[in-house]
């Protein structure tokens, strides 16, 4: 979600009318609108501390997202698809949760548009993914999406994108790895060809960042990318060790090296290698 704080958002005109949402979930489709979630019977205000997409502590009109995912297990996973295309991949079972760490949708009010998000860009509305006590459950600023068009019950990544796989026999970091590529990365970089997002470029495709950054660059350009590469135009930002401990990068490297042994895997995938 940091990522697209510096993407050069799509400028959208600000709301004169209620948006709508829709949820494709296993009891069916639906669509709720601005207004019928604002009035939804659990929605309360709420206050967010140290907001992701604010970086302030906010005050919103917000229901609790279990509420509204009806048929949903625990062992689900989900996704959420912004007006701009981006899409965060979400296990379910801390969205349903009503302890420690706990998710809302923020629905911004057509009268009351909330702030934009910087000069020149849009609020974080329609609907906002917030989380109260987010670090109970480690939950990641990608975790955070905005602009929420729509939400929908997939598959788990791993079974829609094999080419992301790493192999059978590749070890636990590369495997720990694996898990924070899919937490941190997936909304906005492919592998291989696989993964929903338009942002960012493929990470394996032509070539892999472990094939062109020498020594320590890889981990000093993902903890600060324009300490590297200094331009006004630059867009991926740095992972704190907030955000990504030093453990957790070094098992994304991994990864990443080793998936750099896996260039094709995509096409090997479709036919059923």
């Amino acid at each position: 979600m940091l990522t697209r704080l510096l993407l050069g958002l799509t400028l959208f005109a600000p709301l004169s009318h209620a948006a709508e949402l829709t949820l494709e979930l296993p009891q069916g489709n639906r669509s709720w609108s601005s207004a019928q979630l604002l009035q939804h019977p659990q929605a309360q205000a709420i206050e967010v501390k140290a907001d992701v997409a604010y970086k302030r502590d906010m005050t919103y009109r917000a229901v609790p997202l279990a509420a509204l995912l009806n048929g949903v297990q625990p062992g689900d996973h989900l996704q959420a698809v912004a007006l701009d295309g981006f899409a965060a991949e979400l296990p379910a079972a801390p969205l349903l949760s009503t302890q420690g760490a706990r998710a809302w949708l923020a629905v911004e009010d057509p009268a009351q548009p909330w702030p934009a998000l910087a000069s020149g860009k849009p609020s974080a509305g329609p609907f906002y993914l917030v989380w109260q006590q987010p670090e109970a459950a480690q939950i990641g600023p990608e975790q955070w999406p905005f602009q929420v068009a729509s939400l929908r019950l997939l598959a788990p990544v791993a079974q829609r994108f094999p080419a992301l796989l790493p192999a059978a026999d590749a070890g636990a970091e590369v495997q720990a790895g694996f898990a924070v590529f899919q937490k941190n990365c997936l909304a906005c970089h492919r592998l291989n060809g696989a993964g929903d997002s338009q942002f960012g470029p493929d990470l394996n495709i032509p070539h892999n960042p472990t094939e062109y950054f020498a020594g320590d660059f890889l981990r000093q350009y993902i903890r600060d990318p324009q300490s590297l590469r200094r331009w006004p135009q630059g867009r991926m930002p740095g992972f704190s060790e907030e955000v990504l401990s030093d453990s957790a990068l070094r098992a994304l490297i991994e990864y990443l090296r080793h998936m750099a042994t896996r260039h094709g895997t995509q096409a090997k995938a479709k036919e059923g290698y």
